[in-house]
């Protein structure tokens, strides 16, 4: 369906800014930007950015 455009690190960094930005909801200042992490998590689970698909970059190494 989609192509592969993020590199492992990539995915792992995502999952990581992605959490606590949804943190960000629980605790802290509770504002409602900590959903953005929501976007990174499930980008990082599905290996595709559609912005990076649109800027035409791709950290995935070629094979």
């Amino acid at each position: 369906m989609f192509i592969s455009n993020l590199h492992s690190i990539d995915r792992i960094l995502r999952i990581v800014i992605g959490f606590v930005l949804l943190s960000l909801v629980f605790w802290g200042p509770q504002t409602a930007f900590g959903y953005v992490g929501l976007i990174l998590i499930v980008t990082a689970f599905i290996s595709f950015c559609p912005l990076y698909r649109v800027f035409n970059i791709s950290t995935c190494s070629k094979k």
